[in-house]
């Protein structure tokens, strides 16, 4: 079974439409933590540097003072209906990198139907999520509740004095929303589709890459490994030029010249890492370099390429896995809850991923069909073409901050 050329047109159109905004992994996510000690409340919010940037002007850097003042206005607790007073000062905490954390208290009239208020980030991005984890000092309850969009307002007492807690369909849904606003992963995921020219290279390519990133990301959230989020986030762009890269490889059939060429401007970033222009490790930049021109070179010798692909999507899916874990590492997760978020977190990314390549497989169906599928290589270079440099634009401008 061959793959028609609508993938190619849907890459293309995917790839003009999200090229446009600065930052590409829209996927936003915000972690709260809520101490509730009769009428007073104290908040340690932690937000992600890629959700900040957005409310920048100009492109400078968004500060501390500047983002305070954003979030008092959208981010507070009620009590009776009634707006709680903030107490002075709100402190900035410090943070890992790639993160900004603050440190709000609010004083109630009273301790009577208390809500918490967040509303920050949602007119930027629709899909944003605040991970909320509430306690009550008194009575040592704790829970947790994803804010959203649709629902900017918790309960935290009241007649029944018990929460809605966040459950395994909550943490299915985060993991959905991971791919379906992760454009980057998105457009990862059609490259492995335009690279496959059957069915069985496939399943191959896409088992790879879900083995790889399951691993990583139990390993991460679980702590035995933490990677740096900013080089996560460039090595994921990486990956996605490396496979639109290979696509025009194989096409052109001549992968020494696009070898050459991604191996070359990976050793360009290399000497002005030297030079001190940058913010990747030198090493990191070398052996990238290596990995890819190898890369590029072994893939386009390969008659037959689909177990070698299954291996190297594995390695992608160890990166991506990372970038999946970026931002649940801040939520400072309940040891007791970590099983059930990384199983309904995981089976959320495959249902994302599955659903979008099905979409893609039966939109292909439907072209052959009615038989308006375009020409394979020319739409195929376009798009391809088109995800090399969403890659490399992405991967140069997170290198360098």
């Amino acid at each position: 079974m061959r793959l028609p050329l609508t993938f190619c047109l849907f890459a293309l159109v995917l790839g003009l439409l999200s090229a446009a905004p600065a930052t590409a992994h829209v996927r936003s996510e915000s972690h709260s933590v809520w101490d509730i000690d009769g009428p007073d409340l104290d908040l340690v919010i932690t937000l992600a540097e890629t959700d900040v940037v957005l409310l920048s002007k100009g492109g400078e850097r968004v500060t501390d003072e500047t983002l305070r003042t954003y979030l008092t206005e959208r981010i507070y607790s009620l009590a009776d209906g009634k707006r709680c007073a903030l107490v002075p000062p709100v402190v900035t905490l410090s943070a890992t990198a790639g993160f900004r954390k603050f440190d709000f208290t609010f004083r109630c009239d009273s301790a009577h139907d208390l809500e918490i208020k967040s509303s920050a980030f949602f007119e930027l991005i629709p899909s944003h999520v605040n991970f909320a984890q509430i306690q009550n000092v008194a009575s040592g309850a704790f829970t947790e509740k994803l804010i959203t969009n649709e629902v900017q307002v918790v309960e935290v007492s009241g007649e029944s004095e018990q929460l809605s807690q966040a459950g395994f369909l909550d943490f299915m849904h985060m993991g959905v929303m991971h791919i379906f606003t992760g454009v980057d992963h998105m457009a990862f995921l059609v490259g492995l589709v335009l690279i496959s020219r059957r069915l069985r290279d496939l399943v191959f390519v896409v088992t790879g890459f879900t083995i790889g990133h399951s691993a990583t990301l139990a390993l991460a959230v679980t702590g035995v490994l933490r990677p740096h989020a900013e080089y996560i986030d460039a090595l994921v762009a990486l990956t996605i030029a490396l496979i639109g890269a290979e696509n025009i490889a194989v096409a052109i059939r001549k992968p020494n010249i696009v070898a050459a060429a991604v191996g070359g401007t990976l050793g360009l970033m290399v000497l002005l890492r030297v030079l001190g222009i940058g913010d990747l490790p030198l090493f990191l930049l070398l052996g990238a370099g290596l990995f890819s021109g190898s890369y590029l070179i072994l893939s386009g010798n390969l008659t037959e390429a689909g177990r070698l692909r299954l291996l190297i999507t594995l390695i992608f899916g160890l990166i991506h896995g990372f970038g999946f874990a970026a931002n649940l590492l801040e939520m400072q997760l309940p040891p007791d809850r970590l099983l059930e978020l990384l199983v309904g977190f995981n089976l959320g990314v495959e249902v994302g991923q599955l659903t979008l390549v099905l979409s893609l497989t039966a939109l292909a169906a439907l072209a052959m069909r009615l038989k308006v599928a375009p020409p394979r290589p020319i739409v195929v270079d376009v798009a391809s073409s088109v995800l090399v440099a969403m890659g490399m634009f992405w991967f140069i401008q997170r290198s360098f901050g």
